[in-house]
C-alpha cells in the first residue's frame, strides 16, 4: 500500500484536502441576506428573510425567535433528474440545518418573530448538507442578524480503508464511512455532529479532528467572502 502523501483520491486530493471552495455572499438582491457556495462541483445557493413577524401567529414563541430552514434539491440537480416533491432526505436536512445554525444566533433578541433559510441546491456532488449550512450562515450575517460565530460545516469519513476530509459523491457512496461535522472555531463548539458507517474509537477521533480542521479552513473562506462583499460596498459609497 502506497503511503498516505503518495496516494490520491479519484478526484486527485490527497487525503487532508478540501474540494476547491468559492462563496459569494449578498447575490440575491430581494432577500434580506445571500450566499452562493461551488464546493467542488456543489452549486448551491441560500436566501434569508428576517427576522420579521410570525406568520401564522399562533406559532410566535412570546420570549424568543425562531429559526425555520428550508433544503432543497432542484430537479436538475442531479442525475437521473429527481423529482421536484420534498424528499424524506431534504427533511431530515431541513431538520439538520436549523440544529446547526440555531446556537450560533441570538434567537432571544427576537420574540414572536421568525427568521426564513432557504437553500437550493442546484447541482449536488456529496456534502450537500455541509455546503449548505456553510452559505446559510454566510447568508445569515449578510442579513445582519448578529451571531456568536460563523457555522463552517465539513465531512470526514473512511475511503478505501483511509481516512479522509469532505467527501464527494463517489466517496460518499462507496466509502466506509461519513462523518458530517459543523463548528464555530471562536468558540470552539461543534454544533452538529452525524455518522454514517462504522468506524473504531480511534478513526472516529481522527474523523472529528480531521473534519474540524476543515471547518476552520471553510471558516476563512467565510470571512473573505463577507469582508469582498462589504469592501465593495464600501468603494461604491465612496464614490
Amino acid at each position: 500500500m502506497s503511503s498516505d502523501e503518495e496516494w490520491r483520491r479519484v478526484d486527485g486530493r490527497r487525503w487532508n484536502e478540501l474540494r476547491e471552495i468559492r462563496i459569494e455572499s449578498g447575490v440575491l438582491p430581494n432577500a434580506d441576506g445571500s450566499a452562493y457556495i461551488e464546493m467542488g462541483r456543489n452549486k448551491i445557493i441560500v436566501g434569508v428573510y428576517g427576522p420579521r413577524e410570525m406568520h401564522p401567529k399562533h406559532l410566535a414563541r412570546p420570549h424568543t425567535g425562531i429559526l425555520r430552514c428550508r433544503y432543497h434539491m432542484a430537479p436538475f440537480s442531479t442525475e437521473p433528474r429527481r423529482s421536484p416533491a420534498p424528499s424524506r432526505r431534504d427533511m431530515e436536512i431541513t431538520m439538520v440545518m436549523r440544529y446547526a445554525l440555531e446556537p450560533a444566533i441570538f434567537l432571544e433578541r427576537y420574540p414572536r418573530s421568525t427568521i426564513d433559510v432557504y437553500a437550493e441546491v442546484l447541482q449536488a456532488d456529496g456534502g450537500t448538507r455541509c455546503a449548505s449550512i456553510t452559505a446559510a450562515a454566510v447568508a445569515l450575517a449578510d442579513a445582519g442578524i448578529p451571531l456568536k460565530d460563523l457555522v463552517a460545516a465539513c465531512s470526514a469519513g473512511k475511503y478505501e480503508g483511509r481516512i479522509v476530509l469532505d467527501l464527494n459523491d463517489h466517496e460518499d457512496k462507496y466509502g466506509e464511512a461519513d462523518l458530517p461535522l459543523a463548528y464555530m472555531p471562536n468558540l470552539g463548539s461543534i454544533t452538529l455532529l452525524q455518522m454514517d458507517g462504522l468506524l473504531s474509537p480511534e478513526e472516529l477521533e481522527r474523523c472529528i479532528n480531521l473534519a474540524i480542521e476543515g471547518c476552520k479552513k471553510i471558516y476563512e473562506v467565510q470571512r473573505e467572502a463577507l469582508k469582498r462583499k462589504y469592501e465593495v460596498k464600501k468603494e461604491a459609497e465612496g464614490n
